[in-house]
């Protein structure tokens, strides 16, 4: 009796221990970056202590979304490699600032203040590319089921292993200062100085065929993919696609913003999409609603693009006709396309989403098709065999069961005296 009672209380250990880990490894990548703001950034008397703060905080946000996303999925799946990676890139990256230009500086200044100061830089550089080199792309490789596609893929595993051996190596054994103003490398190795360059050129050839084999396993696993697997795929590439998007249409327009915390925020809540789709994907949350999102960005995106044109196009003209291409575009302009592009969002809403639907989503658009057609032959059909038959055949073109079966209640025959209770008249004859 005394071992069945002991019996769940050690399992429930067992369960919690990767809980604790990982907590634990989000406490220690804290501590880590506490310590690097101490010893390194609030140090520096060339920059302002708010700037300083900021742009420290903001920078590290992206790698603790990371870890918060890692430790909420091992919580929830710890069997997943996936949760074990997110942890490992922010931990990592969070040791990467002894690399960093803020702690050149601060060892330059005082070499001695910290022992090893040259090698904990260059370490520094070493964990910062780790996750970007090593640790995404594998994360990329496994997704979303935290394990490789197939047993094949085990020899690529080997090829990223000797990149970063490759790649450390060329680092750490690089004779000479370790950085800028920095004492020479402890470490580095004067008769390998000839051999380095090419061990560094071999390790960066051999991450870039890393990185087109994760892509093209992407591909691959898309193409297999099925149910629960497909969406968890596209809520991955709606991440990475959204972020490229932003960068490429709102970078210029962060960069020109006058304040100095306008960039460190978007560039912080730019860069934690990509754990934020990682945790929802493995988590299985709000799953497919993927397709609805990416459908409604698009249409979003086409209609912001296409009235921003046709408003930036009328004012110009307006402003041409009437003052001059140089001459600030009257008010009444300016008053003018925005009427003109405020009377056709709805209309022009309306056409996008149904080519976006069209285009990138057909099955829903003929489901709609499918329906409107059918009711309008419902208000037409008289015979019941005819329904029966007409409805049955849209419940299978639209959702697609694996059995569909109708059932009909059978009429009830009222004979002209019958009452109901209370000597009412019969419901089924009211």
């Amino acid at each position: 009796m005394t071992t069945a009672l002991a019996a769940p209380g050690r399992g429930q250990k067992l369960a919690r221990r990767p809980v604790v880990v990982a907590w634990g490894l989000w406490l220690v990548a804290l501590t880590a970056n506490l310590l690097t703001y101490v010893f390194f950034v609030a140090p520096d008397p060339t920059r302002s202590p708010a700037i300083e703060t900021f742009d420290w905080v903001t920078g590290w946000l992206p790698f603790m979304a990371f870890l918060t996303v890692g430790t909420v999925i091992v919580a929830r799946r710890p069997n997943n490699v996936i949760g074990w990676l997110c942890c490992a890139i922010g931990t990592v990256v969070s040791f990467s600032g002894f690399g960093s230009s803020d702690a050149a500086r601060s060892i330059a200044a005082d070499p001695d203040r910290i022992p090893g100061a040259p090698v904990l830089h260059l370490l520094g550089q070493v964990l910062y590319l780790l996750p970007m080199l090593g640790l995404l792309p594998l994360l990329v490789l496994v997704f979303p089921t935290g394990r490789l596609p197939s047993r094949r893929w085990r020899p690529v595993l080997g090829i990223v292993a000797a990149g970063l051996a490759l790649y450390v190596a060329s680092v750490l054994l690089r004779p000479g200062p370790a950085g800028d103003g920095l004492p020479d490398n402890p470490l580095g190795v004067e008769a390998a100085d000839r051999l380095l360059g090419p061990i560094a050129a071999l390790s960066g050839l051999l991450f870039a065929v890393f990185v087109v084999l994760v892509l093209a396993s992407l591909v691959v696993r898309f193409r297999r993919a099925r149910g629960e697997e497909r969406q968890q795929l596209k809520w991955l590439v709606y991440g990475v696609l959204l972020l490229a998007l932003l960068i490429a249409t709102l970078g210029r327009v962060v960069e020109r913003i006058p304040s100095p915390f306008a960039g460190p925020v978007f560039a912080a809540v730019w860069f934690s999409i990509i754990p934020v789709t990682i945790g929802l994907a493995v988590l299985r949350y709000r799953l497919y609603d993927i397709d609805r999102i990416i459908s409604r960005t698009l249409a979003y995106g086409l209609l912001t693009a296409l009235l921003a044109g046709l408003y930036t196009i009328v004012v110009l003209v307006l402003g041409q006709l009437f003052g001059g291409i140089t001459e600030q575009p009257p008010s009444w302009a300016v008053a003018a396309a925005t009427l003109a592009v405020a009377s056709l969002f709805q209309p022009a809403r309306r056409r996008i989403q149904a080519a976006v639907d069209r285009r990138f989503n057909r099955r829903r658009y003929d489901t709609a098709r499918t329906v409107e057609a059918f009711s309008a032959r419902l208000r037409d059909e008289v015979d019941l065999d005819t329904l029966s038959t007409e409805l049955l055949t849209v419940v299978d073109e639209t959702m697609q069961p694996t059995a569909v079966s109708l059932w009909l209640q059978p009429s009830v025959q009222i004979r002209p005296g019958d009452r109901g209770p209370g000597g009412s008249p019969h419901p089924d004859r009211a």
